[in-house]
């Protein structure tokens, strides 16, 4: 079993985030396939213990960039189902006030996000600032930032973790490696595929960490936030799970080999964490209770978001240049 410091009553806590995630998810691909939403969106199918477990393992003063398959850090971080439906749909009572309409851009700097990029790694960088103007400023704050395993073969990836490095920067970069970018599985874009090798060129520790055991990620990232925190300078962090569905709706993702997807879905992190909790004295029934708590959560915020207005064409420039 993963060593953890969690309390009994923080690993449901993290468990109710993890299945607020899944019906969120869940409801929200259901919705596009009923052509109810609007522009396109992305499943967080498998990345649940990934954006829970290192949302968990922020300190509230502390700043998180995460990505358009992080929602369970969003939701951990203050971001309610009902605000994120209703920036999904594109209305005014949204994130983003109606303009972006998907996860991205969907960031509220009052809860310490940072709104994401679309381009992979470009958050990687800005996070990186972030990070240092807490250094600057000698505040006991970190940064954690997400990006994929795609995205690590970049020029930019390479050069904010050199800075990182070099500035021993309170900042912890977090690699999803979910086998795939887009359509390119990771042994073809990258001769070394244990990615968390990657940090050894820069003097830095690389972990690489089980993405679908919810317990481990926290570990992982808690001990490298904490140590940023210190003074100890960055950490690169490899999560390794599977992107269950496709790129995006549109993307039926036929190029996924049916066993690999059958070997991952028998190492569910949500199935995986709830016989974790079974084996610990916790009810079925309890669990139970807690997924029909949180699929009553995710239809209220549909219904209020579907009924929320659109935004007003008239304020199409608020908020886009600066005064």
């Amino acid at each position: 079993m993963t060593e953890t410091s969690l309390t009994d009553r923080e690993r449901l806590e993290v468990y109710t985030w993890m299945r607020l995630t899944r019906a969120f998810d869940e409801r929200m691909v259901a919705l596009w396939k009923q052509g109810r939403g609007v522009g396109g969106t992305f499943s967080q199918r498998g990345h649940e213990a990934i954006s829970v477990g290192a949302g968990w393992a922020l300190a509230p003063d502390d700043v998180v960039a995460p990505m358009h398959r992080d929602l369970g850090t969003f939701l951990v971080r203050g971001i309610t189902p009902l605000r994120a439906f209703a920036s999904l749909m594109g209305r005014a009572t949204g994130v983003t006030g109606g303009r972006d309409i998907n996860f991205h851009g969907m960031g509220d700097l009052s809860l310490g996000i940072i709104g994401f990029i679309s381009h992979l790694p470009h958050s990687v960088p800005v996070a990186l600032g972030a990070a240092m103007s807490f250094r600057y400023r000698g505040e006991k704050r970190a940064v954690l930032s997400f990006t994929g395993d795609g995205a690590s073969g970049s020029g930019l990836f390479h050069e904010t973790l050199n800075m990182a490095a070099l500035w021993d920067a309170p900042y912890v970069l977090l690699v999803e490696n979910n086998q795939y970018a887009y359509s390119t599985p990771v042994h073809e874009h990258t001769k070394v595929t244990d990615l968390a090798r990657r940090a050894d060129g820069y003097g830095i520790p690389g972990v690489s960490v089980d993405g679908n055991d919810v317990e481990a990620v926290h570990a992982a990232v808690k001990m490298a936030l904490d140590r940023a925190r210190e003074g100890g300078g960055p950490t690169l962090i490899e999560a390794r799970t599977m992107r269950m569905m496709g790129h995006a709706i549109h993307d039926g993702a036929e190029y996924v080999p049916p066993a690999q997807l059958a070997e991952w879905a028998a190492r569910d992190p949500l199935q995986l964490f709830e016989e974790r909790l079974v084996a610990t004295g916790v009810s079925r029934d309890d669990l139970e209770g807690i997924g029909r708590r949180c699929e009553a959560e995710v239809e209220e915020a549909v219904v209020w978001a579907e009924g929320s207005p659109w935004p007003d064409p008239a304020t199409v420039t608020d908020g886009v240049y600066a005064p």
